[in-house]
């Protein structure tokens, strides 16, 4: 391995480190309600909305911040949002009471889209165009690791030394990235000189609008059933609440299989492979709604659809970033703020879905729908919009 390439893979290590540290404090919070709410003595419903209130932030925040720096150099950004990152998790650690804890995890939210946004641009311009999306799955391996070893480690650290043991473990991980960044990314990266009529440009693409589209749905299709996978997997499935953390550990692997498999095939060939991901999304759901009442078939099943539908993620990215040209940095932002409206949009119909008397299994069926949507959009995307005026 020549020294450019081994420049690259530490830099891609370093983007790797940062998103296992946003992707720990954004999903940890799960496995610590009861302790936050019985510390601050909340329900747990209102904790619950410290998950909804994240989601939210990056969804509609993160764009406007990185707008705000859009002149900025990428490796200086990349830093600052960082330091936003370790600020946010310190007052998560020291907030005394739930509107302060609030506060600091939406600040701490308004970092995770532009961070990956933007750090999903500098992995690609690290690497030739044939190589991009595996570039990016490097960069979003951090976040799928983060399911498979910091959600679990976060909660038995938080359950055995209190839940703010967590915040500070995780803002020593952002400590550890920012010095990452700042030794490993290269300064000479293109970036900063667009400005912010430059990034504008992308919302004038109709293909950008649809990729975002059809990342809100592709993310629906996966959180309107991930969500309460917890209880379908006691209460359907029939495992013992203390092996439920076991096979989420196996979903956790079948999605960082899943997002490089689908760098990979983004790479060879970007559009038909993710009709394809869709159309076995929505039949691995299909299937859920059957296989989903046994262990062990429920077991293998959400491996695969965990696999798939992240290997839709990495794939999603690169084709918005693809076609935004000069407003790569905001379009590949709006695309990750996409991703959690639809974990918020997909949490609350579920929700709806099982308050109107539904059971847990029909939640599958949902989010067949929702992945068939996203395969239409695909489609559409594809073939439609060239006989479209607008195009």
């Amino acid at each position: 391995m020549n020294a450019q390439a081994k420049s690259t893979n530490w830099a891609l290590f370093a983007l790797a480190v940062a998103a296992f540290g946003i992707g720990t404090t954004e999903f940890v919070i799960m496995g610590l309600l009861p302790e936050v709410a019985g510390d601050l003595a909340v329900s747990i419903p209102k904790a619950g909305l410290l998950i909804s209130a994240y989601a939210l932030g990056v969804a509609f925040g993160g764009p406007f911040l990185a707008l705000g720096a859009a002149k900025l150099p990428r490796k200086a950004m990349l830093i600052g949002l960082m330091g936003v990152f370790v600020l946010g998790n310190m007052g998560c650690a020291l907030a005394p009471n739930y509107e302060l804890l609030m506060v600091a995890r939406i600040v701490t939210s308004f970092c995770h889209a532009a961070f990956f946004g933007i750090g999903a641009v500098v992995a690609a311009d690290l690497v030739p165009r044939e190589k991009r999306a595996q570039a990016m799955a490097l960069m979003f391996s951090g976040l799928t690791i983060a399911n498979v070893l910091g959600v679990p480690f976060g909660t038995i650290l938080g359950q055995a030394a209190g839940w703010r043991a967590t915040f500070w473990a995780v803002t020593g991980i952002g400590l550890l990235a920012m010095t990452a960044l700042a030794l490993w990314v290269p300064s000479h990266i293109e970036g900063g000189k667009h400005g912010l009529a430059k990034e504008m440009q992308a919302l004038k693409v109709p293909q950008v609008w649809v990729g975002l589209a059809t990342s809100v749905m592709a993310s629906i299709s996966m959180f309107v059933l991930f969500t309460y996978i917890a209880p379908f997997l006691r209460d359907v499935t029939g495992i013992a609440p203390h092996r439920v953390g076991g096979v989420l550990l196996l979903f956790g692997i079948g999605i960082t299989i899943g997002n490089f498999a689908g760098a990979r095939l983004a790479d060879w060939r970007l559009m038909p492979s993710l009709m394809v991901i869709f159309l076995l999304t929505a039949l691995a759901l299909a299937v859920f709604t059957v296989t989903g009442s046994r262990p062990l078939p429920a077991i293998v099943t959400l491996f695969l659809w965990g696999g798939l539908i992240f290997a839709a993620c990495t794939s999603l990215q690169a084709r918005v970033v693809d076609r935004a040209g000069a407003g790569a940095d905001l379009a590949s932002t709006l695309n990750i703020g996409s991703f959690n409206l639809g974990n918020a949009i997909g949490a609350w119909l579920g929700g709806l879905v099982i308050a109107h008397g539904c059971q847990l299994i029909d939640l599958a069926w949902v989010g067949s729908a929702a992945a068939l949507v996203a395969l239409g959009m695909t489609v559409f995307s594809t073939g439609g919009m060239r006989r479209m005026p607008f195009r």
